[in-house]
């Protein structure tokens, strides 16, 4: 009986949309094999992901064990910490305490936000796919917008006087994320539905008060 339902669960990869590296098409689809840099900074988070997914594969090609990969592009939402380092936390925190809001280059390169509870709805529907459904599938917001422009919502949402501070560009950061979703429409029937200012309001009401208890507490 153990057996069995060892033979019947799926295990799960949470990869990452950083697969594709920088990549040289726009937006980026799964069959796409991406613009990786193997010695850069970045590279020991972009390959192990990569051998992760190498790994899960043939795990299901040798042994029939039963996977699901996604793409996660980047997500964001209350709830994350202060100080993790992402661009949306960075953003709202200099931004609620007034400080320069800090851009590493020219601010012109793109992401794609995709508010939590999008991401977790369509992990579900991944979840409850048929077993042949094994993915890579992205799961990610197609919505693209420049750095800058994500800078200058979060100062306009918060009422805040940061000014904007370009710093040296990061190396092999990538100019431009934006996922092609097509498969994860057809396959799971999702796409994501909140709106990038509804998204960043609810984790600036998050951050606000976590600063503000942040600030009692010491």
């Amino acid at each position: 009986m153990e057996l069995a339902r060892r033979r019947d669960a799926v295990i799960v990869q949470a990869s990452t949309s950083e697969v594709y590296g920088d990549p040289l098409v726009s937006p980026q689809r799964e069959d796409y094999f991406g613009n990786v840099s193997t010695i850069g900074p970045r590279a020991c988070y972009d390959e192990g992901k990569r051998c992760a997914e190498t790994q899960f594969f043939d795990y299901h090609r040798l042994y029939g064990l039963k996977i699901k990969v996604a793409w996660i592009f980047n997500t964001y939402g209350p709830r994350m910490r202060p100080d993790d380092g992402r661009v949306i936390s960075n953003f709202i925190v200099q931004a609620l305490r007034n400080e320069p809001i800090t851009i590493y280059g020219s601010g012109l390169q793109t992401r794609s936000f995709c508010y939590v509870d999008d991401l977790i709805g369509g992990f579900m529907k991944f979840l409850h796919t048929s077993p042949d459904v094994t993915g890579p599938i992205n799961l990610g917001n197609p919505t693209e917008l420049t750095v800058i422009d994500l800078a200058e919502r979060i100062i306009r949402l918060t009422n805040s006087k940061s000014p904007i501070v370009h710093l040296l560009p990061a190396v092999d950061d990538p100019q431009q994320r934006r996922p092609d979703i097509s498969r994860a429409a057809a396959q799971l029937g999702w796409r994501p539905h909140v709106d990038i200012e509804d998204g960043l309001l609810s984790a600036i009401t998050y951050f606000d008060l976590a600063l503000q208890h942040a600030a009692v507490s010491n």
